[in-house]
């Protein structure tokens, strides 16, 4: 499998990459800073990076590379046995540094991420998380998600239909 998934080249941004995780970018994935008041709405990048050791097959984490830099991380899961729709091909986590974030990297990672949805067959992708003054609803919106529905806990279920 080629490492780089899917390139574009932004004005304001630079040659933007998609690439694997892997041990020469996690150390700059975790350190990736968040603005105030955004550390509330996500969990730690280890939570994530463990779902790759307990489904390899089905896990895919990827890394936002503007030249070098790491500037974002994108991670999902495709797995067309799971028996409830929404956690069948699933957006888990996005992290855009702090200082990056506005510039459209989060835009490109979730372009990245839809393109390889299609690429395994699956019609559509679900984001699951919290409402929240400071939380990534604004920016699901603004990428295409819809809310269609709630968790038991009462966070939301948003989707785009391939």
């Amino acid at each position: 499998m080629p490492d780089v998934v899917i390139r574009a080249s932004l004005c304001f941004m630079g040659d933007l990459r998609l690439v694997e995780l892997s041990a020469s970018t996690i150390v700059a994935v975790n350190n990736m800073s968040l603005k105030p008041g955004q550390e509330q709405f996500l969990a730690p990048v280890s939570y994530g990076v463990a779902a790759t050791v307990v489904n390899p097959q089905t896990t895919w984490q990827r890394v936002v590379l503007d030249g070098e830099e790491v500037v974002g991380f994108v991670s999902a899961n495709f797995d067309p046995e799971e028996t409830q729709d929404h956690f069948r091909s699933v957006l888990w986590r996005i992290n855009v540094d702090a200082d990056d974030q506005g510039r459209g990297v989060g835009r490109f990672a979730v372009a990245g991420l839809l393109e390889e949805a299609r690429n395994r067959g699956m019609d559509h992708v679900d984001v699951i998380y919290e409402a929240g003054e400071e939380g990534p609803e604004a920016f699901f919106r603004r990428v295409g998600f819809t809310p269609v529905g709630e968790t038991e806990y009462g966070e939301v279920i948003a989707e785009i239909r391939l």
